[in-house]
């Protein structure tokens, strides 16, 4: 499933609530997927019931990577990540960083990637202060977005 609205959200974690789910959630650009990405998200997947992750819009990508990016439209990121086994839910975001999705969608464990430190992650308190946990999954070494299309472009 793909939301695209807050109220969508809602309904989706109102519908994960009454499941009894422990919702893992995890964001990001996810512009061009390779392998790095594909271990993080089994990796994050393997911490709960359900795995949600939150995608960049492109406006907001552009805002955070500058003029270039994104490579891929939002709508077909989102249709990759919904299509991967270990993801269920694909939700869109516009802001700069996921704050309001983390404070309606009230995950039980929080992923980042091992770029981020507990300190940086932005809504970790809040899962924390709910009685979640915050997880920092291990990069996967020479797998990087930026790298692969700087390849390309050379």
């Amino acid at each position: 499933m793909i939301c695209t609205t807050p109220y969508e959200l809602e309904i989706l974690r109102q519908e994960l609530e009454l499941a009894g789910r422990r919702v893992v959630f995890t964001n990001g650009v996810f512009d061009i997927l390779h392998a790095g990405h594909v271990t993080y998200l089994e990796a994050a997947r393997a911490m709960g019931d359900v795995l949600v992750v939150g995608l960049n819009t492109d406006d907001s990508v552009t805002r955070l990577k500058g003029p270039t990016r994104p490579v891929n439209a939002e709508a077909d990121r989102a249709c990759v990540l919904a299509a991967l086994r270990c993801v269920d839910h694909v939700v869109l975001f516009a802001q700069d960083t996921p704050i309001d999705v983390i404070t309606t969608l009230q995950p039980n464990v929080l992923v980042k990637g091992g770029d981020y430190t507990r300190e940086t992650i932005i809504g970790a308190d809040l899962v924390e202060g709910r009685g979640g946990m915050v997880a920092v999954i291990p990069l996967v070494p020479g797998r990087s977005t930026t790298a692969i299309i700087g390849r390309a472009r050379s």
